[in-house]
């Protein structure tokens, strides 16, 4: 039978018809789950604070997080977004009385949320329990987490029980350097790593740690930390993703972390510090002698290419600096015995830490510091090779040496290495007059310097023609040194086959700047000539400028200026300038003879040298070193970078480096040029010297000399 449709009846249609829909019920959101942890609890303390909660509710940017403190806490109304660490970016951050309130300023998933307060909270004034309240605004209901305030305060909330877990060192010996595994460690009831969160370990005594560790040296149940914090005595390591979820704890640290045991013999504990709990190691001991093999305490060994005296030589060592770390960028610092050992110019080529070329080197007396490039890998073990080329020469004296090393203010001093062979460059025993010591008799006045090329801005040859050496060079140990004036473009590097020394080909070029460094293959003796040819190829260029500019030459063997020779660029080589206009008389036998431009003068003809050469300055005066006057004609001369005094009886005639005035006595006298410094030693107008003083002075036309007597 079938059913019939029945119609409803009229009034219930329309009384359904005019009665509101009731909404559905929508599920209620809210805040869940909050802790709240102190890094320190202690009353009246101020403390960084970690929040955490479980949100129910997805939030947009603009929307926000309240969290409020029970009203005994202090919050500062300074507050700001630097304050506050979290995984998601912050819009702005406001303080009304124990309220902090956070904007997102981007959308933050529902779940596991961490806040860090990191300042700006200062704990009651009473020990006690306190709410910390949380909430959001798209949740409908907040949670209250609690936080206990203790009298003395500690750095987590609760304790785990004493020996909670093992530790495992590399090394035993006091002072070693050493790696530590700490754990296995079960974390306490429900808790568990999460990624982003920090483990603290606190070491039991703080000058075990170094100044800071690499990340790298640092693993948690495995794997690498993802970022590493040092701070008084603690170690804050940020847990890694792929531990995520993990209800238990290993820490290692690698040796080459720089950790070191404690100095004294003794039982020690760890402790380590996660989610407001604190977990303490059983006791380990620390022995008196160390087993390791390396360790900061020990010399190391410095190796010579060449252990004669005075030679040029490579230096090679390793070092282990312990729980200090060179790092990129930073400095080695080597000491060396003396600073004569060390050249005014260091090229950092020639220094390698680990194999890698340093960043830069620059010396300061006998100290050189080497800086690691930026490259560099941070260690505390380091090889240093220092090369031939860097021009470090051992002690003039044999002898037993050691080196001192330094890194992060750590300093290594090397075991004794020795010296051997007599001095190339013996001190001479004190005289009680300054009678100098003779020399070679040297004639460079003809000595010649010239150009392959003399256009401006273009490669030139350089061609060197030493008339007479005063003291020999012995193969490739002494060098010839060219000084080439501004302007000219000097390469960082000469290839020896581009320079030949009396026509065979150098041994070593280096180059300090404008000086290049000749090393001849053959001895040259005293008294003979050295040609030396610079070819094109090598690549020396001329200034852009059209002028004349002045070359130098020196040897390492021989004090003071050789000879300067002016050459021509873009224009004719001038003139050499006209020696003083005197007329051509007999030399008196005490007479005291010069050359300009010449480092040396003669007396009863024996040849003494002078730190630098006599020069004319003007075209027409003749300025000569103040030792000329000591040592030359016996006259009392003190000198030093700022005045010099000549003293003859009672006449006293006083010079100013700088000045064109000179005194003698209360009288002023006005200089034909003024004083002026030159390799550190005044160079004095001589006629001012020989019209005051009473003696004259003559030009012998023979030897093209200069001569001086009374």
């Amino acid at each position: 039978m079938e059913k019939s449709k029945k119609a409803l009846p009229l009034v219930l249609a329309s009384a359904l018809a005019a009665t509101p829909f009731v909404a559905i019920p929508q599920e209620a959101h809210a805040v869940s789950k909050v802790s709240v942890t102190a890094k320190d609890d202690g009353v009246d303390e101020d403390s960084k604070y970690t929040i955490k909660f479980t949100m129910e509710d997805d939030l947009e940017k603009g929307d926000s997080i309240t969290i409020e403190f029970d009203s005994d806490f202090k919050i500062s109304k300074n507050i700001d977004e630097s304050d506050i660490d979290a995984d998601f970016d912050i819009k702005t951050v406001k303080v009304s009385s124990n309220e902090i309130k956070i904007t997102v300023n981007e959308s933050v998933d529902a779940g596991k949320i961490t806040i860090d307060i990191t300042s700006g909270i200062t704990n009651p004034k009473s020990k006690g329990t306190y709410d910390v309240t949380v909430g959001t605004s798209n949740d409908d209901d907040e949670d209250t987490g609690e936080i206990e305030i203790k009298k003395s305060g500690s750095s987590s909330s609760s304790s785990g029980s004493s020996n909670d877990y093992a530790v495992s060192l590399g090394s035993k010996g006091a002072g070693d350097e050493t790696s530590i595994k700490l754990g296995k460690i079960s974390l306490k009831g429900s808790d568990e790593l999460e990624s982003n969160e920090y483990i603290t370990v606190v070491f039991p005594d703080k000058n075990m740690l170094p100044s800071s560790i690499d990340s790298s040296d640092v693993k948690v149940n495995g794997t690498t930390a993802k970022s590493v914090s040092v701070s008084k005595g603690e170690v804050e390591i940020k847990v890694p993703s792929s531990v995520d979820g993990d209800d238990y704890m290993t820490i290692e640290f690698s040796k080459s972390a720089g950790i070191e045991n404690p100095s004294s013999a003794d039982k020690y504990t760890f402790k380590v510090k996660y989610d407001g709990v604190t977990y303490e190691s059983e006791k380990f001991e620390i022995t008196k002698s160390g087993s390791s093999t390396s360790t900061a305490t020990s010399a190391f060994s410095v190796n010579l290419s060449d252990p004669a005296a005075g030679a040029r030589t490579s230096y090679t060592f390793d070092a282990d600096f312990g729980n200090k770390q060179l790092r990129a960028d930073e400095d080695l610092i080597l000491e060396f015995p003396s600073s004569d050992m060390v050249p005014g110019i260091l090229s950092a080529s020639e220094f390698t830490l680990n194999g890698k070329t340093a960043k830069r080197v620059s010396a300061a007396g006998n100290k050189v510091y080497v800086t690691a490039p930026s490259n560099f890998s941070s260690t505390s073990e380091v090889k240093v090779v220092v090369a031939v080329g860097a021009w470090i020469t051992n002690p003039k004296s044999a002898g037993s040496y050691t080196l001192k090393a330094t890194v992060a203010g750590r300093t290594l001093e090397s075991k004794s290495f020795s010296v051997s062979g007599s001095s190339v460059n013996p001190t001479p025993n004190p005289t009680p007059t300054p009678t100098p010591v003779p020399n070679t008799t040297v004639n460079n006045s003809t000595a010649t310097i010239g150009l392959t090329s003399t256009a401006v801005g273009k490669a030139t040859g350089v061609n060197v023609a030493i008339k007479t050496l005063g003291v020999g060079l012995v193969k490739q140990r002494d060098f010839v040194e060219l000084v080439f004036p501004a302007g000219y473009k000097v390469p960082a590097y000469i290839a020896p086959a581009n320079v030949s020394v009396n026509g065979v080909a150098a041994n070593y070029v280096a180059v300090r700047g404008q000086n290049v460094l000749i090393y001849p293959s053959q001895d040259i003796p005293a008294a003979t000539a050295a040609n030396i040819s610079i070819n094109a190829a090598a690549n020396i260029v001329n200034p852009a400028v059209k002028s004349t500019y002045s070359i130098s030459v020196f040897t390492s063997e021989e004090k003071g200026l050789l000879f300067a020779r002016a050459v021509g660029v873009g224009m004719p080589a001038p003139a050499q300038p006209a020696q003083p206009a005197q007329p051509s008389v007999a030399v008196p036998a005490n007479a005291a003879l010069f050359k300009v431009g010449t480092a040396n003068f003669t007396v009863n003809g024996k040849a003494y040298p002078l730190q630098v050469a006599p020069t004319i300055v003007n075209g027409n005066t003749t300025m000569v070193p103040a030792q000329f006057f000591k040592e030359a004609l016996s006259l009392t001369t003190q000198w030093n970078n700022k005045d010099v005094a000549v003293i003859s009886g009672t006449k006293v005639l006083k010079f100013t480096v700088g000045s064109n005035k000179a005194k003698l006595g209360a009288q002023e006298i006005t200089l034909p040029a003024p004083v002026v410094l030159n390799n550190g030693m005044p160079m004095v107008p001589i006629r001012t010297v020989t019209d005051n003083l009473g003696y004259k002075v003559g030009w012998d036309a023979k030897t093209s000399s200069v001569f001086v007597y009374k």
